[in-house]
């Protein structure tokens, strides 16, 4: 997925701003391309997981990504203390919502060096995502 550093940056502003919790939102593009990040709410308020609210999805989804002419491409989220890399809960939440967006994850657990991966969560299955920044 082609994603500018803006973007990139932005996420890594929402993961620290949520702290203790983990950020989530989602990722809008065009052709491949992320264009959008859209903040959501962490509906379980947790550090350990998360799940967009219900009221942001909706607002996300179905106005916001439409009104631009966007398609969902990534769901992003955060991890406070471990690496950038999906833990098994994310790996089971991808088959139930989004299995064909790339799942991109926020590392604080350097907070001076934050990571950004993308993956491939699909069929119980993780495969690296490449994220060409721009």
């Amino acid at each position: 997925m082609r994603i500018a550093q803006e973007l990139i940056d932005e996420m890594v502003v929402h993961a620290r701003e949520d702290l203790p919790n983990e950020c989530c939102g989602m990722v809008g593009g065009r052709d491949g391309a992320a264009t959008s990040v859209y903040r959501a709410r962490n509906h379980f308020e947790s550090p350990l997981r998360f799940g967009v609210h219900p009221d942001d999805l909706f607002r996300i989804t179905q106005r916001e990504m439409p009104a631009r002419e966007e398609e969902l491409v990534a769901i992003y989220h955060s991890h406070t203390k471990s690496r950038a890399y999906p833990s098994q809960t994310d790996l089971n939440e991808a088959q139930n919502s989004w299995p064909d967006a790339v799942w991109v994850i926020v590392s604080l657990e350097d907070p001076d060096a934050p990571d950004v991966k993308g993956y491939w969560l699909k069929d119980l299955r993780i495969a690296d995502a490449e994220l060409v920044v721009e």
